[in-house]
């Protein structure tokens, strides 16, 4: 079966999270893409966090269906193989310091006269333009200027960051987005031409930032940190069941509220004129949170999702990973994979977002060795024979 970028070639340049991120989107949709790491050491994702048979287990899903080749893009003999590279190439993905590929003679304006059509995709903490642009950026530190950590947690505590590589995703998120429509504008319209894709890690967070701005702008209205609650729209929040577990329930709808309020045995409250909208019910959202979690308390998490759900009322549990791989729901809809991880052993890896009906994307390969592709991209892609690479090779430059 086709997939939706097969055809498409990917040059992937930089290393951990954003950048490579967006590529392995990529080829979980068919494109070839093709990740350059430096000789010997590699991205050094391979040993981030836990370490299964030598190697990340995190590694073996971010690199899934790529290719790895080494090259020592410090050297100019390394540029080349670059260059090269960016003839056949549709997209090249970096995330490096911004100036520093156009320190190595890679820059957008030396690779677009290579290629006029190549698509470039930079990924870096501030952007390519501004003030900050030199500034290092993390995604953790996207995350703070972005917004999104003021308004994350209690007010009585500092700000907490998320669990995961939230400013990282999203901008390698929006890198796949401005890539795809980079092309669409080269190849659908015609033009021929590529373009620069830059995302700034704080942007990608910032745009998450929902009313936030016009709010300020107009009312002076800062959000704040508010805990599970969600200031302005009622009742929308986490509740305390009977067995200590917790359950999210969001009945702010209008038609939800009055059923929510039925199934907990507060048909009054359904009716009552002062509930009858969410601006009504924002007013009261303390009042309401307590009179919801004084059902909940009486009642275990599976019995309270049991009524929510008969209700039609969204309410979920708060699962750890451990609850993901055990639920149905994620099994029958392909998202807990095995996944060969050598001779004798699977590994669970998560299923592709999003399901596409025609051109669905799937996992070919977990991540490779270190410069596991390098002489067949060398010999393939670039037609060197057998001496050439082994010259490459000699000279530490792959």
């Amino acid at each position: 079966m086709v997939q939706s970028l097969e055809g498409v070639k990917v040059l992937e340049m930089g290393s951990l999270i954003a950048g490579p991120f967006a590529g392995r989107l990529m080829a979980e949709f068919g494109a070839e893409v093709i990740k350059v790491e430096p000789p010997k050491k590699g991205d050094p994702l391979r040993e981030w966090r836990h370490i299964y048979d030598g190697t990340s287990l995190w590694w073996r899903l971010q690199s899934r269906n790529k290719k790895s080749i080494t090259i020592n893009l410090k050297s100019e003999e390394g540029q080349n193989l670059v260059k090269s590279l960016v003839e056949q190439c549709d997209i090249v993905i970096e995330n490096f310091s911004p100036g520093t590929l156009e320190k190595w003679n890679l820059g957008y304006e030396q690779l677009k006269e290579i290629n006029p059509g190549i698509v470039m995709v930079r990924v870096s903490g501030y952007g390519q333009t501004g003030p900050y642009r030199n500034k290092p950026g993390f995604g953790s530190i996207g995350e703070s200027m972005g917004g999104i950590r003021h308004i994350t947690g209690h007010p009585e505590l500092p700000p907490p960051r998320v669990g995961v590589s939230l400013g990282d995703s999203l901008a390698a998120m929006y890198s796949v987005i401005g890539a795809m429509m980079a092309l669409y504008h080269r190849d659908v319209h015609g033009t021929g031409k590529g373009q620069v894709v830059d995302v700034a890690l704080y942007e990608a967070v910032f745009s998450l930032l929902e009313g936030s701005l016009p709010e300020f702008d107009k009312l002076g209205a800062v959000r704040e940190r508010t805990g599970s609650s969600l200031p302005g729209i009622a009742p929308s929040n986490t509740y305390q069941c009977k067995d200590g577990k917790y359950i999210v329930i969001g009945g702010n709808g209008d038609a939800i509220f009055k059923r929510l309020m039925e199934a907990i045995g507060y048909p009054g409250l359904a009716e009552d004129e002062r509930f009858q909208s969410n601006s009504g019910r924002a007013q009261h959202a303390d009042f309401l949170d307590e009179t919801i979690e004084n059902w909940t308390k009486t009642m275990n998490l599976e019995n309270a999702l049991e009524v929510l759900d008969g209700a039609r009322v969204p309410a979920g549990p708060i699962y750890s990973i451990e609850d993901i791989v055990k639920d149905p729901h994620y099994l029958s809809r392909e998202m807990i994979q095995n996944f060969k991880l050598n001779d004798e052993e699977d590994l669970k890896i998560p299923g592709v977002v999003p399901k596409m009906s025609e051109t669905p994307g799937g996992t070919k390969w977990l991540g490779p060795e270190l410069g596991q592709h390098t002489e067949e991209v060398m010999k393939n892609l670039l037609t060197f024979d057998e001496e050439k690479v082994q010259q490459l090779k000699d000279k530490g430059i792959i």
